[in-house]
């Protein structure tokens, strides 16, 4: 395992030397490594012979999902989904279900919390358009969208994206409207269903089940939604119903949805927060800067409400990845990764490259430093996550084992030939879906009040499905000593911060160091690279950003750029698989900044690379004996991104 200049690590006999799940998460070690110079009463204070009877710290990662759909959602029901939460709660846990095109399906591991994040808008409307109730056929366009799902296939996806434009454009019929918004027995009846079914799939300590939703706000097609997730139970949630933004009962500018927070938590006593949805089809709007958004500017007051209220990012789903894009990171040789960048939701305005820093979670984090150079306050200081944004009640993001977007692509041998979108300016193709991905949180416990908190500290980190573990530690003084310790997460609480923080105060002349580790998943691929990715602002006000590698695997040498050679590939495109022969099991590093200004701004976050692996499209390649399109992409490499740690300099 090579490591680049400022970096440390262990020899591969030192490596086997130490458990590599003890590094990661210490609890799980039941022995201390002493040395022929160290006594017993140094390897174990005399205050606690075990060395975790008086450890608080987080201890594993717990996998979860912040991203799902049930048939409750105006969109998955549309498409034929009929399964809903209670389904969608019991699939989470590990149990076998039956998806709604008659498939068995079960997770390979159980996820240990989840929020379910129905639609708000138009709540309870796609059972009754299932059914064919007399309120939904009593409308033209209701019963147009009726006759369309009975059809099932080609004319059910037409109707549902008919419907789904109808909402983005804000043309939905006044009588439907009316009687699945706020203040419609419907609606209310409907969140007493969402809010209930979560209460029934809470088991502290086992599985954590959140109550959320999401907020549905689409302005001329542009995607900017929210989900939202509340720490608490059903005697809070069951006090207010959830916003919309279809006027007259709603809005779609975000300082609306920000009010709604601020009085829950009023009216309540309890606490709520925003996850930003993946912004790779909002156009631009997602993360605005100076320029004028739909609905008011980006002021002092802006900045502020997003800051308090949306402390995490949905950095990677079904629709594609939002780390970072080549036009904006033409340096970054991992950039170019499942990319959407073709235009709006519907396909109703084709993207320009002037839009795009409005869109990648990197290049917001830059942003962010700027607006707080400006106003004191950085409304980009978000935590990663991944999630699915599947509509099908299932939390799949594993390649092997992918049912879709929405139930009109589940596992079939013609899934792939189905346009996720398709308007007169272009195509999503279906091979272009992405199976993708899931949240990991370093929390003391598995309970809503835990995890929750770990959210708004943003010790989270997001995979595109994959469960490598990664800790990712700041501080002043990290040696390589510290990567000798198998209680390597204490020493990174104790000498710096976790993912998601500010660094603490600069000491005399000290340069940041990060005390770094990743682990492959236990039933995946093995590691390629770890790499370090800062942004900065210097000291004329640019913005930039530095890709490095900082550990990888095998024998490969940096060359004087710093850059790396590919890890190789081992994938078998006929059988749908690949080895682990190359690679390595774990990598780990402490890493100095080289290039470190005390009177710049800065972040820095982690990015850790599988091996190539085969994409969810060769699966189906194997198991139906169909044929792929040349344009489809095969190959890929599964990725972590750790919550960004911030530098501010000291004034």
């Amino acid at each position: 395992m090579k490591a680049k200049r400022n970096s440390s690590y262990l020899s591969k006999s030192a490596l086997w030397a130490l458990p590599v799940a003890a590094i990661l998460y210490p609890s799980i070690s039941v022995s201390q490594i002493v040395t022929t110079e160290e006594s017993a009463a140094s390897a174990f204070p005399a205050e606690a012979y075990s060395p975790y009877a008086n450890r608080s710290i987080p201890i594993r990662p717990l996998w979860g999902e912040t991203h799902l759909h049930t048939s409750l959602s105006l969109d998955a029901g549309a498409f034929g989904n009929i399964l809903g939460p209670d389904t969608a709660w019991d699939f989470a846990k590990g149990k076998k279900v039956t998806s709604s095109s008659g498939l068995p399906v079960k997770l390979s591991r159980p996820l240990d919390w989840m929020v379910l994040t129905d639609h708000t808008d138009l709540m309870g409307f796609a059972p009754d358009l299932q059914a064919g109730a007399p309120g939904v056929l009593a409308d033209p366009k209701g019963r147009e969208w009726h006759e369309g799902y009975k059809k099932g296939g080609e004319a059910a996806g037409k109707s549902a994206f008919d419907l789904i434009t109808n909402f983005a454009q804000m043309t939905l019929p006044e009588s439907l409207l009316k009687a699945y918004s706020p203040g419609s027995d419907e609606f209310a009846f409907v969140w007493e269903e969402i809010v209930e079914a979560a209460e029934r799939a809470n088991d502290p300590g086992v599985f954590t089940a959140f109550i959320g939703f999401e907020w549905t706000s689409v302005p001329k097609g542009f995607n900017l939604h929210r989900n939202v997730m509340l720490r608490d139970g059903a005697s809070r949630a069951l006090q207010v119903v959830p916003p919309v933004t279809q006027p007259p009962y709603g809005s779609t500018d975000p300082l609306e949805l920000y009010k709604w927070l601020e009085a829950y938590q009023e009216k309540t006593g309890g606490r709520a927060v925003a996850f930003s949805h993946n912004g790779n089809l909002s156009n631009g709007w997602m993360f605005p800067t100076k320029d004028t958004y739909h609905g008011g500017v980006v002021d002092e007051d802006y900045v502020r409400q997003r800051a308090k209220w949306e402390p995490h990012y949905e950095v990677t789903q079904i629709k594609g990845d939002g780390e970072a894009h080549p036009f904006l990171s033409p340096e970054d040789s991992f950039a170019d990764y499942e990319n959407w960048d073709k235009g709006n939701l519907d396909l109703t305005q084709l993207k320009t490259d002037e839009m795009l820093k409005g869109e990648y979670a990197r290049e917001a984090l830059k942003q962010g430093l700027a607006l707080e150079e400006e106003f004191g306050i950085n409304p980009y200081k978000f935590g990663f996550g991944g999630a699915t944004d599947s509509h099908t009640s299932l939390a799949t993001a594993e390649e092997d084992n992918f049912f879709g977007k929405s139930v009109s692509v589940e596992p079939s041998p013609t899934r792939i030939e189905h346009p996720f979108i398709a308007s007169d300016l272009g195509r999503v193709e279906g091979y272009e879906l992405v199976a993708s991905g899931y949240t990991a949180v370093w929390a003391e416990d598995n309970t809503r009040k835990a995890i929750f908190d770990a959210f708004k500290r943003r010790e989270t980190y997001a995979t595109t499905g994959t469960r490598i573990g990664l800790r990712f530690f700041g501080g002043w003084s990290f040696t390589d000593e510290d990567l000798r310790s198998r209680a390597l997460a204490e020493a990174g609480y104790a000498k710096g911060v976790p993912m998601g923080s500010d660094m603490r105060p600069r000491t005399e002349e000290a340069v940041p160091s990060f005390l770094i580790f990743a682990l492959r998943d236990p039933i995946g691929a093995n590691l390629d690279r770890i790499q370090v990715v800062k942004g900065w602002m210097d000291a004329e006000g640019a913005l930039q950003e530095k890709v490095y590698n900082v550990a990888w695997s095998g024998d490969r040498e940096a060359d004087a750029d710093g850059n790396v050679g590919e890890v190789g590939n081992t994938v078998d495109l006929e059988k749908a698989s690949w080895t682990n022969t190359i690679g390595s099991s774990e990598l780990m590093t402490v890493w100095v900044d080289p290039d470190f200004d005390a009177a710049e701004r800065a972040f820095y976050y982690v990015r850790v690379l599988e091996i190539p692996t085969p994409r969810w499209v060769v699966y189906d390649k194997v198991r139906f004996g169909i044929e792929l399109p040349e344009e489809a992409q095969l190959i890929h490499q599964e990725r972590a991104y750790s919550s960004p740690i911030w530098y501010t300099p000291q004034k």
